[in-house]
């Protein structure tokens, strides 16, 4: 088994272990959701409290596991085979360090918890922006337009610029640490724009390839 696979069923073990031993002394009713203020306005069951975001996270794993096995175009993912199985590791810790916060939350530590998520977030993205920049063309990870899907050109040229918006989207979303009113809006402003410019992006590549073809 790869060692990514064995480093993630250890993640996986581990909060399902961490929940069961602080599961007696957390509250009936746990703090679930917060909003983009980093105050709580959702709340769960003990149960799904402690133990949904470990049944997810075995989850994602599972699809992420099965998806460079059904791809049509498995042989490609190989190619960037690396980088996926580092995005699965990264991400992994990343639904490990946010159920620890929520665990921290719920037995009594009081903090702003969009700040304290700031920078696992900004990792999150320039680790995609360097896996989107390697990424060659299949049907489940990467920027998947019709236009990328139909010409290998437009994909690698799509990709190169996704994955140096996706990077400096990263880069930006540690700003919110500096400016915690506007935390959320530099999370996730960057982000949209990038998917939103690639998309043109991908579509007037498209259109430009094919005026010069025909």
């Amino acid at each position: 088994m790869k060692k990514s696979y064995l480093a993630v069923i250890f993640i996986i073990l581990l909060s399902f272990a961490a929940g069961a031993y602080f599961y007696p002394q957390l509250p009936d009713r746990m703090a679930s959701h917060w909003n983009d203020q980093g105050e709580v306005d959702g709340y769960m069951s003990k149960f799904w409290g402690v133990f949904l975001l470990p049944f997810i996270l075995l989850g994602v794993f599972l699809l992420l596991a099965i998806i460079p096995k059904i791809d049509p175009l498995k042989g490609n993912i190989e190619k960037f085979r690396k980088y996926f199985d580092g995005f699965i590791v990264l991400f992994s810790l990343y639904f490990l360090y946010i159920y620890g916060l929520t665990i921290a939350w719920n037995l009594g530590k009081t903090f702003n918890f969009t700040f304290f998520m700031i920078p696992s977030m900004a990792v999150l993205f320039y680790y995609c922006g360097v896996m989107i920049e390697n990424a060659k063309r299949n049907w489940f990870v990467g920027i998947r337009t019709p236009w990328t899907m139909s010409s290998e050109e437009v994909w690698d040229k799509t990709h190169r610029l996704g994955g140096r918006l996706f990077k400096a989207a990263g880069i930006i979303a540690l700003l919110g640490l500096a400016f915690e009113e506007y935390a959320m809006a530099f999370i996730m402003g960057p982000v949209l724009f990038a998917a939103f410019y690639t998309f043109l992006y991908s579509y007037l590549e498209y259109r430009k390839i094919r005026n010069i073809s025909s």
